[in-house]
């Protein structure tokens, strides 16, 4: 259009209501207030190794903070089944689908998705990776660098070794058995090992590679007193045989996580993977809303550890629980409410 063509006293509103036009097209679509609507939701990706009950509970308690907080979003779910090749086809299919964001769960998954994604400006969030800085995800909890940040479900892996030994106080040996090829894991091995001298018991390690040897290497160890299972989600997965060999041998087996000792394992003092999951659903939604920087938030973990115990499966394998042990517990298998609290029975 010519000037000339303009009545001079409309000159000067021509550039103004251009540029409110363009800052009006911007403000709407990405990054704008109708981002996480119905009409424009947010696209989320989530990548899982492997189903067992407490991965599953982390991503539902995730999708549960977006619905808490009234925000829509088109969910696109990739679960690995398992399957190492699977996973790096997981992580290639869910960086180039043109999400806002990819929450990734447990390590082996977290780690293909960061390579991925590395060097773009996809904002990823881990969910229940023991040891961030150790696996390589991040720079350091406190600034994760990159592209990344997330929820670690460090667990009180002295603690769990402590109330094997409080549970059975003739509890001499401990055994483990966990995938070699998992870092957190090696992280929590390790952890036992440091826990183990305190306590004054040994520690006994049986590795494998996969879900099918599962059965093969908890026989290995048929000499140890009790079995501590880590948050190891090949072993878990295939958890059913450790708990089948702690019985017929008479053998106590505990976990890391309370929902193993909801499937038959005696106790766990445990991270509530729902809360961490929703958790790390709050931190996606101050990315997404709040233009926070992946990068500079500190790797967060989750404070409330719960008791759990399960004493039908530990009749089952031999052992009785102290009641003092029971009357502490903040969640028993198979009573419909949880120990009532003395204070509150007496009023």
């Amino acid at each position: 259009m010519s000037d000339r063509l303009v009545p001079p006293a409309l000159r000067f509103l021509v550039p103004t209501a251009l540029a409110a036009l363009v800052l009006t097209s911007c403000g709407e679509g990405a990054g704008g207030d109708d981002r996480g609507t119905e009409e424009d939701p947010y696209s989320i990706g989530i990548a899982q190794p492997v189903e067992h009950p407490s991965l599953d509970a982390a991503r539902e308690g995730f999708r549960q903070a977006f619905e808490e907080a009234e925000v829509d979003v088109e969910w696109t779910e990739r679960n690995a089944q398992g399957d190492a090749a699977t996973e790096t086809t997981v992580a290639g299919q869910l960086a180039e689908g043109g999400h806002d964001l990819v929450a990734t769960i447990a390590t082996s998954q977290s780690q293909q998705i960061v390579t991925a994604t590395q060097g773009e400006d996809l904002p990823v969030v881990f969910l229940a990776v023991t040891e961030p800085e150790e696996a390589g995800l991040v720079d350091s909890w406190e600034e994760p660098g990159e592209n990344v940040t997330g929820l670690s479900d460090l667990n009180p892996v002295e603690e769990q070794l402590g109330l094997i030994t409080e549970a059975d106080p003739d509890v001499e040996s401990i055994g483990v058995l966990y995938a070699s090829g998992e870092v957190n894991s090696e992280v929590q091995v390790e952890m036992a090992r440091e826990a183990a001298e305190e306590l004054d018991v040994e520690i006994e390690t049986s590795t494998i590679t996969n879900s099918a040897e599962v059965q093969q290497g908890v026989e290995s160890l048929s000499g140890v007193d009790a079995i501590w299972i880590p948050t190891d989600n090949v072993v878990v997965s295939g958890l059913e045989s450790v708990i089948s060999f702690g019985r017929d041998q008479q053998i106590p087996v505990f976990s890391a996580d309370g929902d193993s000792v909801a499937r038959g394992t005696i106790g766990s003092y445990a991270v509530d993977y729902e809360a961490l999951g929703r958790q790390a659903g709050e931190m996606a939604l101050r990315i997404l809303q709040d233009d926070e920087d992946p990068g500079q938030t500190p790797v967060e973990t989750l404070d409330d550890i719960q008791l759990y115990l399960n004493p039908d499966a530990a009749e089952q394998m031999g052992l009785e629980v102290p009641q003092e042990l029971m009357d502490s517990a903040d969640v028993v298998v198979g009573e419909d409410v949880e120990p009532e609290d003395p204070e509150e029975a007496d009023d």
